[in-house]
């Protein structure tokens, strides 16, 4: 059994979307075990909505909850919000394999290096987004969000992260590896860039493709992108946008004239398949890479269905040993020798 605890007070939709999702997770896979914390009336008023196998599912009381505009470090103190106390779980049960959240992102990052705590020799986790593209595929795109500000060998350290929830979420068996940056020669960029570019070649465990620009990350050429955080939720939060723009376009002129709707008529295969090809949720939220176990940042306004398939992804990555593939591909990059960098904090 998987035990995946689910932050129940999490997000805008919450405890809604999480209940709703955290059930329809646990009918569609009878290996789950769901935890639930937050506010116990509240999350019980959800439960009687549904019927569930109530032996794998059970309630943690949280009379706390972390509101999106929290300073993380002291949402980090306050031990019985429903967020922090699925940490607490996480770092001291065993059993406990995975959390799913949709809450703060600056509470969930700061709660996963203070509470859970990084992989032996990762300097910083990175918050890594599956991103539809053109191949019908997913390009993990890392860092989006978590560090604002990088060095090269963090850089080269989410390549091997990236790397290894390709090979482990994804079956990519050797993914290639692409750096984001404003030109694809190798002499564009910073100096930042110029140098994770040097190192990225040298790096033994991935595939280095070369740079990619913004345009490419959704046409599929690499599996992995590398990013700083600045850079990456600019891109991601641009993507996002565009497909959304893309999607309501569409569905005003299609809706325009008769003829429109008519065309429609004829269309509208195509279109639902188009719809789910561009659904940024439907790969479940992004992971924060780097940690002792699966952290899953699911969309503030998530759905049910993104809740569900975010507690799917974190069941698959358990399964897949992520944790140890990164491990694994440490020890054999050996960055430190690199670039003679030891300092881990």
């Amino acid at each position: 059994m998987i035990k995946i605890i689910v932050d129940a007070m999490g997000g805008d939709n919450a405890p809604r979307s999480t209940v709703a999702g955290a059930v329809s997770a646990l009918e569609s896979d009878k290996q789950l075990y769901i935890i639930l914390t937050g506010r116990r009336n509240d999350v019980e008023a959800e439960l009687k909505k549904y019927k569930f196998d109530e032996k794998r599912l059970e309630i943690v009381d949280c009379p706390d909850v972390i509101d999106m505009n929290d300073s993380p470090t002291e949402a980090v103190k306050r031990k019985e919000s429903s967020m922090m106390q699925a940490y607490w779980m996480l770092k001291k049960q065993d059993d406990v394999c995975a959390l799913v959240s949709a809450g703060s992102t600056g509470a969930l990052i700061a709660g996963g290096q203070l509470i859970l705590g990084r992989i032996r020799g990762i300097k910083r986790p990175a918050l890594c987004s599956p991103i539809p593209n053109s191949r019908g595929t997913f390009t993990l795109f890392a860092d989006c969000g978590a560090n604002a500000e990088c060095k090269s060998v963090m850089l080269g350290q989410f390549a091997l992260l990236g790397s290894a929830y390709a090979k482990a979420g994804f079956g990519v068996e050797n993914p290639k590896v692409g750096l984001l940056n404003n030109g694809t020669e190798s002499h564009k960029g910073d100096p930042l860039h110029q140098e994770a570019y040097k190192l990225l070649t040298r790096i033994n465990g991935i595939n280095f493709y070369g740079n990619v620009e913004g345009r490419d990350i959704m046409l599929g050429e690499c599996d992995v992108v590398v990013s700083d955080g600045f850079s990456g939720n600019v891109a991601l939060k641009s993507m996002e946008g565009s497909a959304k723009l893309v999607l309501g376009v569409m569905k005003k002129e299609l809706s325009s004239s008769l003829s429109s709707k008519i065309g429609y008529l004829f269309m509208r295969k195509a279109l639902k398949r188009m719809r789910a090809q561009l659904d940024f949720d439907k790969a479940g939220g992004a992971l924060l890479l780097g940690l002792k176990k699966p952290v899953v940042k699911s969309h503030g306004s998530s759905k049910p269905e993104s809740i569900a398939n975010s507690v799917h992804n974190a069941a698959s990555i358990y399964r897949n040993g992520l944790v140890g593939s990164v491990e694994k591909l440490l020890s054999e990059a050996d960055l430190d020798a690199i670039t003679g960098d030891t300092d881990e904090r």
